[in-house]
């Protein structure tokens, strides 16, 4: 009885040692994730297998080089990685490392909404006109390497300066990915859709296009009238507010929400270029 007792306690203690150490090691790669350093971890593993290989065949000169390298690239990293461990032994001090964690997926897209609402705003009171494609499921990688690489993370400032007028990249769709701008200055696929007003500009008819071939939600901010509209799943929704933009980018881009997609105004024939 006493044995198995005892070994209970063993097979508990290892198991919490395991599980400290995943724990740690996860909060470890979640520090250091999008930075630099998770390059320099990719290449420790790199050269541990090529050690692990050399010694397997017995290859003594690549043997010897990693042993070296190995030898003296702890004094490396420690030289070339000093701010990121120095600000790494602050946090440790502070007590907050391990209360680190990833951004959520709802809170991604709430950064995301607010940064296309702040910039919508600031353009359509100035009639800057405007096009922007989010990625939902559907990949839309092919319409963005029509334009030109971007790869930064959204912000109101970012999306609007690229709209701004007589800049080089002003002229065409921003596709946006998670909350990344992926490119701008792309090409979408105009709607050949007979239905669509006769008074509607390129613009609506590029955001119509990339709705009628994919799922993404694409903005558009009239040139002429300031208006905002958008399109999904094919359908134009017309002469949006700014709250009226908020509740449908929530809906549409939401992973929790499971209410039918509202139809708002659509099809007007106002002029809206």
């Amino acid at each position: 009885m006493l044995d198995g007792g005892f070994n209970l306690v063993n097979v508990l203690r290892i198991g919490v040692d395991i599980a400290l150490v995943w724990y740690v090691l996860y909060k470890v790669i979640m520090l250091i994730r999008g930075t630099k350093a998770i390059q320099l971890l990719k290449g420790i593993i790199v050269v541990l297998a090529v050690r692990m290989i050399s010694i397997l065949f017995s290859l003594q000169t690549i043997e010897w080089i990693t042993q070296q390298a190995i030898l003296w690239g702890f004094l490396v990293i420690i030289i070339l990685f000093q701010p990121e461990l120095r600000r790494a032994l602050e946090q440790l001090g502070r007590g907050n490392i391990f209360s680190r964690t990833a951004k959520s997926e709802e809170e991604i897209i709430e950064q995301n909404i607010e940064a296309i609402i702040q910039s919508c705003k600031y353009m359509a009171k100035r009639r800057i006109g405007a096009l922007i494609s989010l990625e939902r499921e559907t990949g839309i990688g092919d319409y963005a390497e029509t334009g030109i690489p971007i790869n930064g993370r959204l912000t109101h400032q970012l999306l609007t300066n690229i709209f701004t007028p007589n800049t080089p990249l002003h002229d065409g769709a921003v596709i946006i990915k998670r909350e990344n701008i992926v490119a701008a200055a792309c090409y979408l696929p105009l709607s050949e859709s007979p239905f669509i007003s006769k008074e509607l500009g390129t613009r609506h008819r590029a955001a119509m296009g990339i709705s009628e071939v994919t799922d993404a939600i694409t903005i558009v901010v009239s040139e002429e009238t300031g208006n905002i509209s958008c399109t999904r799943n094919g359908e134009l929704h017309r002469e949006l507010d700014l709250e009226s933009l908020r509740k449908l980018l929530n809906e549409s881009l939401s992973l929790t929400h499971k209410a039918p997609e509202r139809k708002s105004r659509k099809w007007r024939g106002k002029k809206d270029g």
